[in-house]
C-alpha cells in the first residue's frame, strides 16, 4: 500500500539533481502523467521517455505511464488562454487558472478511478511520484491528481522542487 505521493517537475533541475531527489524521497514508482513524453532542448533531454525510463530502471524505480491523466488539448487551451490574458509565460506560471481546474476536473478527474492506479502498482510500492514538466506543483495538473489520490488513500503529498 502506498505511504505517500510525491510530485516532481523537470524544469529547474539538472539531471543528477533530479534523480538524486527521487532517490532521497525513496520513490519506488514513477508515474508519468504528461500527454507528450518529450521535452525540447538538450537541457532536459534526460526527461525524454526512453532516456528517462532507462535511468529509472537503473535506479530500480518502476515506470508507469498514465496518459489518461494528461490534460487534453482542449483542457490545456483553457490554461493557455488564462496565461495570455494574465500575460504570464508557461514557465513563470505559479498556479493553475480556475477555468483549467474546472475543465480538468470535469474531463479527466471525473473519469479517473484512483483504484485503477493502485492496481497497476507493484505490490511493494510505497512512494509514488507523479511527474510532469512544470516547476511549481500548483501550476501543474499533477497537483490535482495528487490531491485526489491523497484524499482517496489518506496519504500525504510531498512536492519536490529544485534548489
Amino acid at each position: 500500500m502506498i505511504e505517500k505521493i510525491v510530485t516532481i517537475g523537470v524544469y529547474g533541475f539538472a539531471e543528477a539533481e533530479f534523480f538524486d531527489a527521487l532517490q532521497q524521497a525513496s520513490v519506488d514508482v514513477f508515474c508519468d502523467v504528461r500527454q507528450r513524453r518529450g521535452v525540447r532542448g538538450a537541457t532536459y533531454a534526460f526527461a525524454n521517455s526512453q532516456r528517462l525510463q532507462a535511468r529509472l530502471a537503473e535506479l530500480g524505480i518502476h515506470y508507469l505511464y498514465r496518459k489518461d491523466l494528461a490534460p487534453t488539448t482542449a483542457v490545456r487551451q483553457q490554461q493557455k488562454t488564462a496565461d495570455r490574458t494574465s500575460k504570464v509565460a508557461k514557465r513563470q506560471r505559479d498556479q493553475l487558472s480556475q477555468d483549467f481546474i474546472e475543465a480538468y476536473g470535469a474531463e479527466i478527474l471525473s473519469q479517473f478511478e484512483p483504484q485503477s492506479l493502485l492496481d497497476e502498482l507493484p505490490p511493494t510500492a510505497k512512494v509514488v511520484a507523479l511527474f510532469c514538466v512544470e516547476r511549481e506543483p500548483a501550476a501543474c495538473h499533477r497537483s490535482l491528481v495528487a490531491q485526489k489520490l491523497a484524499q482517496t488513500f489518506n496519504v500525504p503529498i510531498i512536492d519536490i522542487r529544485p534548489e
